[in-house]
């Protein structure tokens, strides 16, 4: 007999989803009025306003795409890239990897800057690379990358690329409301972020913030975007409260609710203050990890405070490790990726997981099903 879905209770500690307050679920389950109803318009300019002080931006065009960061990320190239033109791309993980695929299927040429996995993107390989190729008209970067737990210096990034004429399309899925991320100050063109990072929200938004600089160049396009719900000319006037609001789609409006909410609990709480919390809440797993001899794949001086890369000891199971944790303690954590797989856990420190009560949970369950793996292992 089929019936309705109860979840399990679970600590949400890998890269995303994050927990999610009581107070967020709640405003989620609020009546849902119509997307083009006057209510709703004024909750989706409060949610504009919240995202400005969330990215540290005053630009025009910041808003919530209605799908995930991956879209916002689609969003962003689609947009900005046409046919022939060279973007340098700057992959240190996975997540890099795919700014490349986005610049290819778009039609563009993608010049590729790596740095090793586990590292953040080298600004002096960026510069290489632009005095290789002054042509490039976008530099594409991930400023944290969830794939190791590795955070870039986008301020120095940002700044060569405008320093030659430039853009830059930003990965911040991962950082936006856990680490520092200065929009105006560091001039970012376009952001693309996930509201069930950081921001503690639910799964299926995605933050993004464009600048006077990337909106000429879409008006000034040669050819037409190749995505019809993601072109910023169709979108733009869904979301633009001056000249009146048309229709594009339907928007998820409960989503929207508890998006809302999030960035209501963000702006109580003060962004410094919550780029504390995450600081706090690393320093708090990384003393533990020591104590237990485990390691973390990024340098000191690089580290994600909310995306920890654990290195897995020799000869302990990956998967059994994960399987014991989710099934004794309901607590998930994430496995590695691509080159990483099988060689990294990902733990996350992101919004309502960022808590010393959820960090000491997960130490002291990691203490007690590595125990007798890291015997046997010895």
């Amino acid at each position: 007999m089929v019936q309705s879905f109860t979840p399990p209770r679970r600590r949400l500690m890998g890269p995303g989803p994050t927990m999610v307050h009581p107070r967020v679920l709640e405003a989620s389950s609020r009546p849902t009025i119509g997307h083009l109803d006057p209510a709703f318009a004024g909750l989706m300019d409060e949610v504009k306003f919240l995202l400005k002080y969330a990215f540290r931006t005053q630009n025009a065009l910041t808003l919530p795409v209605s799908a995930p960061g991956s879209a916002g990320m689609e969003m962003c190239f689609v947009n900005l890239v046409e046919p022939e033109d060279k973007v340098i791309v700057c992959v240190n993980g996975v997540f890099g990897g795919r700014m490349k695929a986005n610049v290819e299927r778009a039609g563009g040429t993608a010049v590729v800057v790596e740095s090793p996995w586990g590292t953040p993107v080298d600004p002096a390989a960026v510069e290489q690379a632009l005095d290789r190729h002054p042509d490039a008209r976008i530099v594409a970067f991930v400023h944290a990358e969830t794939s190791t737990g590795a955070l870039s210096d986008a301020k120095s990034i940002a700044a060569l690329a405008r320093g030659r004429g430039a853009l830059v399309i930003v990965d911040a899925v991962t950082s936006l409301g856990g680490v520092p991320l200065l929009v105006d100050e560091w001039g970012l063109d376009a952001v693309y972020s996930g509201s069930q990072k950081c921001l503690s929200g639910m799964p299926g938004l995605s933050p993004v913030t464009f600048g006077e600089a990337a909106l000429e160049r879409v008006r000034a396009r040669r050819t037409p975007v190749n995505s019809w719900f993601l072109d910023l000319t169709l979108v733009m006037g869904y979301w633009d409260a001056e000249g009146g609001r048309s229709y594009h789609h339907t928007a998820p409006v409960n989503a929207i609710y508890a998006l809302h909410e999030a960035l209501v609990m963000l702006h109580e709480e003060g962004l410094e203050n919550a780029w504390q919390r995450h600081r706090d809440a690393h320093d708090r797993l990384v003393a533990g990890l020591d104590a237990l001899g485990l390691e973390l794949l990024v340098e000191e001086a690089a580290r994600l405070p909310q995306l920890n890369a654990v290195k897995i000891p020799q000869g302990v199971d990956d998967a059994a490790v994960r399987r014991d944790l989710l099934q004794r303690f309901d607590l998930e954590i994430g496995p590695g990726l691509g080159d990483l797989a099988g060689k990294i856990w990902r733990i996350g420190l992101m919004g309502e997981s960022a808590r010393p009560e959820n960090v000491d949970y997960c130490l002291d369950a990691l203490k007690t099903v590595l125990g007798g793996r890291l015997n046997c292992a010895a």
